[in-house]
């Protein structure tokens, strides 16, 4: 079974996609080498309101520009592939002086696979949520920034809906059996580098990870006629503690499930996730108020989803249009009342919704236009709302 990287899948799953050429190379030994990825920049401008700042920026999307080195070979009745993606971004972090842009090396792992199924063994696209935002139409735009100049001139890619909708996967070491491939449906089960939890404010940490944590996925294609449609759900489990030995555990649990349905011209995708102790926007972090109650001690739960509804025009043409909001709320216990709200009170909530025209110009080149209004409340974070202008474009090869 073929494993599909970050950049393939969205090729396969998310609306309108640039075809992608490879320049492919076959060695001596019977191995192949082959060579794809792509660039993109967008213009990007922020306007918080309320008086509030506005800035401009020309910076990479959600999506960073991928350079993929792929070797594969078949040995003793084995398909074998070793895969390298590095994923650099264009923009500096708000300086002018920055020697080199941020890199990232997003992918590094081989795969071992037959009839049985696959083995992929190294740094891959997590499972738990990936379908959220391969099926995002930001994937190909820019979406949420950030509220504020520190996201506005950051670093790195920018959100789109992560933290307004799902929780970002992230790229992790794992060890990640998937059943074989080109069936309706597949199942993925993996063992992942567990993620150590910070306390906010700052207290213990739950560095203690004795066991991987564990993330599956299933997924099942189905076609009638004209119409496909795409039904996942995925789940993690990770348990950590505080100490050695007589320390607190937390156990973190997620879950999500979303469809996507593309019939003719038009296509819908609804999404949701909840979970306890996974924290928001990015997993495990410490962004908003984290994901652990004010005592140490309990985990908090976390919430979210988006509806996306797209049309295409023509053969070049579509135009999209997607809500989504992120939840966070205090621990059952363990919170204390005043300006933290309390026990169950809403810690942060993250919403936007993005329009965009996508337009195929040509078969490798895709231009985007968004256009973004986010919003953010709740007792760890001022509520404040933004809107976010981006154009520019992307070059698939």
């Amino acid at each position: 079974m073929k494993r599909l990287t970050l950049l393939s899948l969205a090729v396969a799953l998310t609306l309108p996609v640039a075809s992608h050429a490879q320049l492919i190379m076959t060695m001596s030994n019977g191995w192949s080498l082959s060579f794809s990825g792509n660039v993109n920049a967008f213009w990007v401008y922020t306007k918080q309101d309320n008086s509030g700042p506005a800035n401009s920026s020309v910076r990479t999307g959600l999506l960073p520009a991928f350079a993929n080195f792929e070797a594969r070979g078949k040995e003793a009745g084995l398909n074998l592939a070793v895969h390298f993606g590095f994923a650099p971004q264009i923009n500096n972090a708000g300086v002018h002086d920055q020697f080199g842009a941020q890199m990232d090396m997003r992918e590094v792992y081989m795969t071992v696979g037959g009839s049985w199924g696959q083995i992929l063994a190294g740094r891959e696209l997590a499972l738990f949520g990936r379908q959220n935002i391969l099926n995002d139409q930001t994937l190909f735009g820019v979406g949420s920034v950030g509220i504020g100049a520190a996201f506005a001139q950051g670093g790195g890619t920018t959100l789109g809906r992560i933290g307004y909708g799902y929780i970002y996967p992230n790229f992790n070491a794992q060890f990640t059996y998937s059943t074989k491939g080109g069936q309706p449906g597949q199942i993925s089960v993996g063992l992942f580098q567990p993620s150590t939890i910070q306390t906010t404010p700052a207290g213990n940490t739950y560095d203690v990870t004795a066991l991987p944590r564990v993330e599956a996925e299933v997924t099942y294609n189905l076609k009638s006629g004209k119409n496909k449609f795409l039904v996942w759900g995925g789940a993690l489990a990770q348990s950590s503690s505080n100490a050695p030995t007589n320390g607190t555990s937390i156990t973190s649990v997620g879950g999500t499930a979303g469809v996507r349905a593309d019939l003719g011209g038009l296509a819908v995708v609804l999404s949701a996730y909840t979970g306890k102790g996974l924290g928001t926007l990015l997993m495990f972090s410490n962004f908003a108020g984290g994901p652990i109650a004010t005592n140490d001690s309990v985990a908090r739960s976390s919430l979210g989803g988006y509806l996306q509804v797209g049309y295409a025009v023509n053969k070049k043409n579509t135009i999209a249009a997607s809500i989504g909001l992120s939840k966070l709320r205090n621990a059952s216990t363990g919170e204390a009342a005043g300006a933290n709200g309390g026990a169950g009170a809403l810690r942060t909530q993250m919403t936007s919704y993005t329009g965009g025209i996508y337009h195929q110009w040509t078969k490798s080149l895709k231009v985007t236009l968004e256009v973004t209004k986010e919003h953010q409340q709740g007792t760890a974070t001022p509520s404040a709302s933004q809107l976010d202008l981006s154009g520019g474009f992307l070059l698939f090869f």
